[in-house]
């Protein structure tokens, strides 16, 4: 008998039992879509912030060396500071636990249609790979936007590599982001044709859609010259100004 439940513990040794559960881990930032049912998002770091009227929100500053973390969130629970999971505002009134989170329940499909609307500051629950339990949040100090000159290239509809100042951002932008375009229309090859929306200083002047934007960077196999007004604490465009020549 003893032989045979040392032979059962040698059997059961060699095989790789899995283990309880992977460690959870927690990570506050500001959250961008990655494709279908996917979002990536930089580690900030946090602070919960009450005003003298009551509720302010977090505050969040960056971490130095923070590297973007992608999950999956399709079977993850949603917790909104709005009252009514489809609201796109708070309109005033807003649904939030001792902590200041988001305690509206919600599901992984309202998360994907606030993440196509733009960027959302989340707390996020995860491990190996997939997000458990995410809650959005309120920011008490949203970063100011700033104007620089680079080169663009396509990441995917979304997202671009914006290298500027010896530095490659990761930066996405939503259907709010306008682009401003020298071509005589919207969806022309990059610097097609007469510059006939050009100012003076070589910037676009014809407006046009992030959708505009999503298609003509697709036929682009290389970056493009650009002027942003962006945030890199978000991680976000706000407009793009196509430049002719070396303007």
């Amino acid at each position: 008998m003893r032989l045979l439940a040392g032979a059962i513990i040698l059997a059961l040794g060699s095989v790789a039992v899995p283990a309880e559960a992977a460690a959870t881990k927690v990570v506050y930032g500001y959250a961008w879509a990655d494709g279908t049912g996917r979002l990536r998002i930089v580690p900030k770091s946090s602070s919960f912030v009450k005003g003298q009227g009551g509720f302010a929100g977090y505050r969040l500053k960056p971490v130095s060396g923070a590297k973007e973390v992608r999950l999956d969130y399709t079977k993850a629970t949603f917790g909104r500071v709005t009252v009514a999971c489809d609201l796109k505002e708070t309109e005033g009134r807003i649904a939030v636990d001792g902590k200041g989170l988001g305690r509206t329940a919600c599901k992984p499909g309202h998360l994907a249609a606030e993440l196509q609307r733009g960027v959302k500051p989340l707390r996020v629950e995860y491990r190996s790979g997939k997000a458990v339990k995410i809650n959005e949040f309120l920011v008490s100090n949203w970063p100011n936007s700033r104007t620089g000159r680079g080169t663009i290239k396509r990441v995917n509809d979304t997202t671009v590599l914006f290298a500027t100042g010896g530095k490659t951002i990761k930066l996405g932008y939503s259907y709010s982001t306008a682009l401003y375009r020298v071509t005589a229309r919207c969806l022309d090859g990059w610097l097609a044709g007469e510059p006939v929306n050009a100012d003076k200083n070589g910037l676009g002047k014809k407006s046009c859609s992030a959708a505009d934007l999503a298609k003509v960077l697709k036929s682009q196999k290389h970056p493009v010259l650009v002027q942003l007004h962006y945030s890199p604490e978000v991680g976000g465009i706000d407009e793009v100004w196509e430049i002719y020549g070396d303007a």
